[in-house]
Parts: structure tokens; C-alpha cells; sequence
């Protein structure tokens, strides 16, 4: 071995180790939770709009008047009460019975970041390729990356994924002879860039993956979330067969409970739960009991609307500071629901060579490289508005702004340093930037 490293395992790791690197979010977490920040950086629920005496007396009873059963060991698959209550919440967005939804197919997880464990764990051999749009979330390319497994990324526009462009992907892919197994999306107000694939792109996805015998993970966390109007029919509501529903409570409930589910083809779903308990042998007795509950006893749809609410609020700071103080050159997507707007800089500028003096400046995002599974995206971001405040939404833009600003006149005065901004294109709102394939 060559070199020198501080860490005395380096040789004893098994290869799958070798790939894994920290998420770009995680490595902010640190900076942006000091209080003199404003941080656009992370996606946390604001909490504090929910009935937080309420909820506090609910989980206090849980433990003093149910503790027997809730601070037992439970099942696998999950509670046959929580996957009840899930198939509601599943309904008001149409998947419900008529289109096959049942608590036999539902397995409950550690939100949905185990979901998606699960299904890498048992559909991914090393070297398999995974189809994702470009950019995409970064925990699914942490996922996909432990699984050995590589990810082509699909490009998007205001309307979401581009099905030519996945068409073309696949072919591509299979002249190569690489061997895809599934396509991952979030089709509705997608992490990181907030866009929602339109209602007639999501049928020809759906048929271009049936063709090609492709699998789909959809993964939906914000779909309840929109602001204006009904979002489109999830994919699984359309589609049977073919189709793995994900989603999770963290971010219309409490992420601190860590309740997330699959909604699976029956054939997969016995796999799903011995995948499952091979992991974690079961899920939180107690955080079911206490979703469940939850969802029993109080007006989650109610609480629902109130979130929205506040959202949409701080939608339309975060969007109207941007408009009101962002250089010229910037330009942003603009989302009907979910938690972010992805921004695109003006030509050169670099989102994580400037993120040091960003943090100096005393505000957070986050790079846009940390969102493609090659590094590329440096001319964009990912701004987060479902935390902070309106009037400190706008007084981060403004630290933002001024920290942009200044990298612009030392490019005049010493010229091209860095990144080069590539992959910017169209205008504000109306492409996501991204290469063809990584």
C-alpha cells in the first residue's frame, strides 16, 4: 500500500466500502446549525406547526398506558394498524384498493431511506445501472452507490424527466451492454430541484419502462405537499405491476420518528420483510404506535392543509428575495409543492468552490455536485425554504446575493478560477440543468 492515511482499517475494508464518500448535506449539517447562520441548506420539516402539546401528551401515553406492547418487539413487516392507516393516507392520493393497494403489500420501514435500501439490496448486483433523473436526491445515490451499482442520470425541464431522453438512455445503455434494472424517480416537487413530471410524460415513462422491461421506483415524499391544486396521480396509482411506491412520514409528521414504507408488488413483498429483519429484525414498535395514533386521533388532513400553508409562504419569500436581489444571469426553478428550489448561476460561477465564503458570510446551501453521481452540476444549488422564516429566508438570499456579487467582480478582475458553470441553460424557471448520461 502507498501513501499515508489515518485510518489504521484502510486495507481491511470489503470493496464495497472503497466507493462510499460523505454526503455533501451531512458534511453541512456542523456549519449550518449555528444559530448566526441562515441556513437554505437542509430539508427539515418546520416542526413547529404541529399541535406539539398534543402530539408531547399522545407519546406520553404510549409509553405510560401502552408501554407493554409498544416497547416490545414487533413483526417485520410492521404493524397490521399502521399499514391499515398508510393505505388511507395512500388513498387520498388515488392509490387505494381499486388499483390494487393493500395492507398485505405494505412494509413498513425506517423512513424512507431504508425503503430504498431494501429494494437496492434486493434488485442491485455490482456493476447493475440504475436510471435516475439528473440531478437527483442525494441519499439515493448514497444508496445506489453502496449497492456497487451505477447511475445514468436522464435529464429534466420544467416538465420533469424527458422521455425521449430516456428512451435514448436505455438504448444507449443496452448497446453498451450494461444491464439496467430499474428507473428511480420523484416525480412530484422533486428533490433537489422542486419540478413535477407533467401528467402526459408520467403515461409514456410508465410505457417506455414496460417496454423495455424495466422496473420503477418511484419515491414520493412530498406528493401531499402541493400549493397549488391537486398534484398528478402517483405513478403507482396508474400502473400495478412493475411499480414500487416509496414514501415516508418525515416530512408530514415527525422525521425524528423515523416511519417510512414500500408499497410492493405481492410477489417482492415477502422478500422486502426478510430483507428487513435481516437489517433492523423489526421497526419501532413505538414510532408505529405513535404514526398510528397519530393518525387515528387527530386531523392529520387538517394539519396538512397547515403545513402547505407555511410553505407556500416561504415558497414566495424565497422566490421573491431571489427575484428581487439575485444577480442578473441567476436563474431558478419554481416549485407548486415539496421543500426546494434548485438555482442556476450566472456563467463561471462555482456553487461549491464559493460555499466556503458563503459559510464566512454566515448562510448555507447546498452544491448542486452533490446531486449527480459524477460531480458534475458546479454552476448550481439546491435552496431549501420549509425551515426558516420568511423575514430570515429574505436575509439569507441577501448574504447570498452579496457572496455571489463578489464572486462575479473577482472573475472581472482575475478572471476564470474554478468551476466553469456548465450545463446552465434556458431561462429562469424553465430547464433544469444537466448532462445527457453520467
Amino acid at each position: 500500500m502507498t501513501g499515508t492515511t489515518l485510518d489504521d482499517y484502510t486495507d481491511r475494508y470489503a470493496r464495497r466500502v472503497r466507493g462510499m464518500t460523505a454526503s455533501e448535506i451531512r458534511a453541512l449539517f456542523a456549519v449550518a446549525s449555528r444559530p448566526e447562520v441562515v441556513s437554505l441548506a437542509g430539508g427539515a420539516p418546520y416542526i413547529a406547526a404541529l399541535p406539539l402539546d398534543a402530539v408531547g401528551e399522545m407519546l406520553g401515553r404510549l409509553g405510560s398506558e401502552h408501554g407493554v406492547t409498544t416497547l416490545q418487539y414487533g413483526i417485520g413487516q410492521g404493524t397490521l394498524e399502521l399499514r391499515e392507516r398508510i393505505c388511507e393516507v395512500m388513498a387520498l392520493s388515488g392509490i387505494d384498493a381499486g388499483c390494487g393497494a393493500s395492507p398485505e403489500d405494505v412494509v413498513v420501514t425506517v423512513g424512507g431511506q431504508q425503503a430504498l435500501d431494501l429494494v437496492a439490496r434486493l434488485f442491485l448486483d455490482p456493476g447493475d445501472v440504475v436510471l435516475a433523473e439528473g440531478p437527483t436526491y442525494v441519499g439515493a445515490l448514497g444508496v445506489f452507490q453502496a449497492a456497487q451499482a451505477q447511475v445514468a442520470h436522464v435529464p429534466m425541464d420544467a416538465d420533469g424527466l424527458i422521455p425521449e431522453a430516456l428512451e435514448t438512455a436505455i438504448a444507449d445503455l443496452a448497446r453498451a451492454g450494461r444491464r439496467v434494472k430499474f428507473l428511480y424517480t420523484i416525480p412530484t416537487y422533486q428533490n433537489p430541484t422542486g419540478v413535477t413530471l407533467s401528467e402526459e410524460r408520467r403515461e409514456r415513462v410508465l410505457d417506455i419502462c414496460e417496454r423495455a422491461g424495466l422496473l420503477v421506483v418511484e419515491d414520493d415524499p412530498y406528493g401531499q405537499l402541493g400549493f397549488e391544486g391537486e398534484a398528478p396521480a402517483p405513478l403507482r396509482a396508474r400502473r400495478r405491476e412493475g411499480v414500487f411506491y416509496l414514501s415516508t412520514f418525515s416530512k408530514t409528521f415527525a422525521p425524528g420518528l423515523r416511519v417510512g414504507w414500500i408499497l410492493a408488488p405481492h410477489a417482492v413483498r415477502d422478500k422486502l420483510v426478510i430483507a428487513s429483519e435481516a437489517q433492523i429484525l423489526c421497526p419501532s414498535g413505538y414510532a408505529q404506535a405513535a404514526v398510528a395514533t397519530y393518525l387515528a386521533t387527530m386531523p392529520w388532513r387538517q394539519q396538512l392543509k397547515v403545513y402547505r400553508e407555511v410553505y407556500r409562504e416561504r415558497r414566495d419569500a424565497l422566490l421573491d428575495a431571489m427575484a428581487d436581489l439575485m444577480p442578473e444571469g441567476t436563474s431558478w426553478t419554481t416549485p407548486a409543492g415539496g421543500l426546494f428550489v434548485w438555482a442556476t448561476l450566472p456563467e463561471g460561477l462555482d456553487s461549491k468552490a464559493m460555499m466556503p465564503r458563503a459559510v464566512a458570510a454566515r448562510v448555507a446551501y447546498v452544491p448542486g455536485t452533490g446531486f449527480y453521481a459524477d460531480g458534475t452540476g458546479t454552476g448550481t444549488m439546491r435552496l431549501n425554504f420549509s425551515f426558516p422564516p420568511p423575514e430570515r429566508i429574505r436575509e439569507g438570499v441577501r448574504r447570498l446575493a452579496g457572496v455571489m456579487e463578489q464572486e462575479i467582480a473577482m472573475r472581472r478582475v482575475f478572471g476564470a478560477v474554478g468551476g466553469t458553470g456548465a450545463g446552465r441553460r434556458g431561462q429562469a424557471g424553465s430547464d433544469v440543468p444537466g448532462p445527457d448520461l453520467a
